[in-house]
């Protein structure tokens, strides 16, 4: 599921279902009814076809047409994508599960969570409910293949199943792409991939966004999985890399993600022979199982869901170039660094395809039958399917009575409780059972106090809640290395714990909380109180929808004052806001982003200075996109800072600062930002090369932008970079610092992913309402500083640094000596401006809430200077 690869966006695989026409093959010249074109005639080509795809208002059209006269096809439009189109799941039976689908839903239910259901009540949703198999296309928009067909069995898999399909996770990025494609197909730009990302705010990362649900289209998908239904079986259809196997089916290679149910990793090795078997007797050459794809991945659908205990599978599809064929030679094809050291017969992969054309019609034949199959032999096995989904549940909550640690506790107390809310509610997302007590209590010898929250490990859902509350270790075994002991990479993160990203302090609990606790049914969205002082109003600095507050009340023209030291019950970076602000706005902002509002009855003019809304710009390069880049366009959306968005023109302007006081740079590499050839360096560039696309798409600044950038910052502008961005304004401006962790050999220093233990100085307005020990999430290309010596260094500042020891919370951390007090985050001087350089992903995928402000008080800095760079900066 790499960037160039893609996918089956759009589906027929199982509209010949809803049809219900035995031994029909769709799409075909055949009428599916006197009323409905088949697939061929409506869109006036083959499904799969070379050089042509449909687009998805034509795809909804066809749904709709079909729900509208078929018996057996359930349309069901769940609401507006990002960019306002309709995400639509199809649910497939036979006409009398379609009529009692409520009913079936809710004996789904009953089995997926038994706890205090009678023993008959389970017989009967084990008699007569039907098996549930959610299948997903079209998550990452440039997959673009489609799959279609049925059979005289058909009719056995309507009756015993409720097929649910969502046909395209990412409607937006399917207009995108398809709108791209043809519009270079015929020249020869034809199957490039688009310049930008194919999701509006972060691409080809929307699959990583099933644990925290920032997007619509993740919330939809998660509705449907983690709380509606429930399946007991789910597969996201995928393309990868066209240089391999031509399809990847269940089950994954090694390492093992623990703490599922063992009958799920059964189930998807059941799943997956099946489907194998069916793509062999079909004479479909290059399948493999048990390779590519490890059993510990990212949170995404396909690999959260056995924690939830869904038989949560994936499968991969060899990619043309989009919809264009590819031919491949013998000596082209190769092996994976997982479970298939080399493209040759194996036990796995016991029928390798020998080369040639690859066309999307080769996808599409793949894709129906791994489809089909998943559905047969559910049906074939109905009662089995339905009783393991109740051992399952049951016996992982057995396993949680029985285990350590009993519950994690959510303390009330919190640095930032909003944000610890925002925690609760991501648990509730994933259909997490959630306590908050109604008293103070003691447990453990631990005072808590009412409004605390418990989350019991007693419950059906274990293994997820162990993964995001629990702290986690990477394992560092013969799976993980190769021969010559190098690590090798997680598929993504090492870590996935929410708590630790958010910055939320969860306290795991080995005996079971005994206290007045009330289920939390809904999701908290708190209403901040107002309380108006002698001299106004006091914002708690601490919180991050305190900068949402602030921006809200700029809009409404309400001045805003900092403090920048501690007085008159006020902490250093507190907001202050005067009395004079209108009545009725202070209300809306409390109400629309949870803060309170406190009493200020005491002159704090001394010990504060006026804040002055910062202009921001943010680089954003074609070139595929930055999925960085978009997330923090939906962080700043979303707390409400406005920015400009700046290409290269506007990058290499000379009047910079007229426009702007601060410029962010998103993690990315010096060669993409400026269009520079890559260094010959091993790395190379990430995606095609600039000569890949059109003239007008070959983005890069160069040196004309390098120096707009340096003039900017010394004239007084703040430039704010993060991770491996920072590398440009370390060598270009020459400033006196040094990634300590650059071309540093793996074996020496690796972090995946992972969260490391820093101290930071929140006595400086970069960090202010952060606490003195936080989390940073470190990944592969992020940065440790050490400061050079020069005449500078009372310029620079030491905003955070790695611990001395013990740095690893969780994840996998090998060489910690080479950051250990090594500075995570610094500000230089340079010239009359500074540039604050973020080495680690302080918001990451907009999912680090934890280290949130430490990008909003840069963003502040801008426009207001910075004391600690003004007076030489202290350090640590």
């Amino acid at each position: 599921m790499k960037a160039k690869r893609v996918k089956i966006r759009f589906t027929f695989i199982l509209l010949a279902l809803a049809v219900g026409l035995p031994g029909l093959v769709v799409p075909s010249s055949v009428a599916l009814g006197q009323q409905i074109p088949s697939p061929d005639e409506f869109f006036g080509f083959q499904m799969g076809a070379d050089r042509k795809l449909a687009r998805w208002d034509r795809l909804v059209e066809y749904y709709n047409l079909l729900g509208e006269q078929s018996p057996r096809l359930h349309v069901v439009n769940m609401g507006p994508t990002t960019l306002g189109n309709p995400f639509l799941a199809l649910y497939i039976s036979s006409p009398e599960n379609l009529a009692r689908l409520e009913e079936l839903r809710q004996m789904n239910a009953t089995l997926s969570d038994p706890r205090g259901v009678p023993e008959a009540e389970i017989q009967r949703a084990v008699d007569q409910g039907k098996a549930v198999v959610v299948q997903t296309m079209g998550l990452h928009s440039s997959e673009v293949a489609a799959s279609h067909r049925t059979d005289e069995e058909m009719m056995r898999i309507l009756d015993n199943t409720v097929a649910i399909m969502i046909p395209c996770i990412n409607p937006d990025g399917e207009i995108m792409i398809t709108d791209w494609y043809n519009r270079w197909v015929g020249t020869e730009y034809e199957g490039v991939g688009m310049p930008w990302l194919y999701h509006h705010y972060i691409g080809h990362d929307n699959n990583r966004d099933a644990f925290q649900q920032n997007t619509v289209e993740s919330q939809y998908g998660a509705r449907i999985l983690f709380r509606d239904w429930i399946p007991q079986a789910y597969i996201d259809h995928h393309q990868m890399g066209p240089y391999g196997a031509r399809i990847y089916v269940p089950p994954y290679a090694e390492p093992i993600r623990p703490a599922g149910d063992p009958l799920v990793w059964r189930e998807m090795s059941w799943y997956g022979a099946h489907i194998a078997y069916k793509e062999e007797e079909a004479g479909m050459s290059g399948v493999v199982n048990a390779a590519i794809y490890s059993g510990w991945g990212h949170f995404g659908f396909h690999w959260i869901t056995p924690f939830h205990n869904i038989a949560g599978m994936l499968t991969e599809s060899a990619s043309a170039r989009l919809a264009t064929p590819l031919f491949l030679h013998p000596d082209q094809l190769e092996g994976s660094r997982r479970g298939m050291p080399d493209y040759e017969m194996q036990t796995t992969f016991p029928n390798p395809w020998p080369g040639g054309w690859w066309r999307v019609r080769d996808m599409v034949d793949r894709q129906k039958i791994a489809a089909i199959a998943a559905l047969d032999i559910a049906a074939r096995n109905r009662s089995t399917v339905l009783k393991n989904a109740y051992l399952k549940a049951t016996r992982q909550t057995q396993r949680g009575v029985e285990g350590k640690p009993a519950a994690f506790v959510i303390p009330a107390a919190q640095h930032d409780p909003l944000t610890a809310q925002k925690m609760v509610n991501k648990l509730l997302g994933q259909g997490i059972e959630v306590h908050r007590a109604s008293n103070d209590f003691t447990h453990a010898g631990r005072v808590y106090g009412a409004g605390s929250f418990v989350v019991s490990m007693a419950q059906p859902k274990i293994g997820v809640i162990r993964w995001l509350l629990g702290r986690t270790f990477y394992p560092d075994n013969s799976y993980t290395r190769d021969r010559d002991g190098n690590p090798i990479r997680p598929y993504d993160m090492s870590t996935d714990n929410i708590a630790e990203y958010m910055g939320v302090r969860v306290d795991p609990v080995d005996l079971a909380v005994e206290t007045n606790l009330v289920r939390v049914a809904d999701t908290i969205d708190p209403t901040g109180q107002v309380a108006k002082g002698q001299f106004g109003y006091v914002l708690d600095g601490r919180l991050n929808d305190s900068f949402k507050a602030v921006n809200l009340l700029w809009n409404g023209n309400v001045a805003v004052r900092r403090a920048n030291q501690a007085s008159a019950g006020l902490r250093a970076g507190d907001f202050i806001v005067f009395g004079s602000a209108p009545d009725a706005l202070v209300a809306e902002v409390a109400e629309a982003t949870g803060v309170d509002f406190h009493a200020l009855d005491a002159d704090a003019s001394s010990a504060s200075l006026s804040l002055t809304r910062p202009r921001i710009g943010m680089y954003q390069r074609y070139l595929g996109g930055n999925m960085d880049e978009g997330w923090t366009r939906w962080l700043l959306e979303h707390f409400s800072f406005p920015y400009t968005t700046l290409r290269d023109t506007e990058i290499k302007s000379s009047d910079l600062a007229d426009d702007y006081d601060v410029i962010i740079l998103p993690d990315d590499d010096v060669e993409r930002m400026t269009g520079e050839e890559a260094r010959d360096d091993g790395g190379g560039y990430r995606g095609p090369g600039r000569d890949q696309y059109p003239p007008e798409y070959r983005s890069g600044f160069g040196q004309e932008g390098v120096d707009a950038l340096e003039a900017f910052v010394e004239g007084g502008g703040t430039l704010v970079t993060f991770a491996e961005a920072s590398a440009l304004p370390i060598e270009k401006f020459e400033l006196p610092i040094r990634n300590v962790v650059d071309n540093v050999p793996s074996k020496e220093f690796w972090s995946p992913g992972s969260t490391l233990r820093v101290i930071v100085d929140n006595t400086d307005p970069l960090a202010y309402g952060m606490p003195e020990n936080a989390l940073a999430m470190f990944l592969g290309g992020n940065h440790a500083y050490q400061v050079l010596p020069s005449d500078r260094n009372h310029r620079i500042g030491r905003i955070v640094t790695f611990v001395d020891r013990d740095l690893l919370q969780s994840g996998w951390l090998i060489g910690e000596k080479h950051i250990a007090e090594k500075a995570a985050m610094v500000s230089v001087g340079h010239g009359e401006g500074k540039v604050v350089l973020i080495g680690f992903r302080a918001q990451h995928r907009a999912q680090t809430h934890g280290t949130f402000k430490l990008v909003f008080n840069a963003l502040m800095s801008g426009a207001n200077g910075s004391e600690n760079i003004a007076a030489g900066g202290r350090g640590r």
